[in-house]
């Protein structure tokens, strides 16, 4: 079983609510009707946060599973919660300006490369034993 690997993609999940949850509240906030996306910047960076978070989805999670299966549960689980906190920093730092966000997506973004590749050497190695 991937206990680990199943928290910490509902985790993933619940930071991606949570990021829609910003965009619809900072609607409100800046006066960004819809279906406009633009028009105000803080509002736009809100934006970006949920969207960039939506494109990294689906390289992270099918890497965090096939890693999760081919290496194991626990490393995933522990380089996924990684990604998780790169995308709470990307979030923090973006939220106040364009400048802040690369510490949080250098973060997430290593951690997806590691799942990436470990997924592919671990399906490797299996083939070939």
């Amino acid at each position: 079983m991937y206990h680990f690997t199943a928290i910490v993609t509902c985790l993933a999940v619940a930071f991606y609510f949570f990021t829609s949850t910003q965009v619809a509240r900072a609607r409100a906030a800046y006066g960004v009707k819809l279906p406009a996306i633009s028009g105000n910047p803080d509002f736009e960076r809100i934006f970006r946060i949920q969207m960039n978070t939506l494109e990294w989805m689906p390289i992270f999670l099918p890497s965090l599973w096939l890693f999760a299966i081919y290496v194991g549960d626990a490393p995933a689980a522990a380089i996924g919660a990684i990604w998780v906190i790169g995308r709470i920093v990307y979030f923090i730092g973006y939220r106040e300006a364009v400048a802040k966000r690369s510490p949080g997506f250098a973060i997430q973004a290593v951690a997806s490369i590691v799942l990436w590749v470990g997924a592919i050497g671990g399906a490797v190695w299996r083939l070939a034993h």
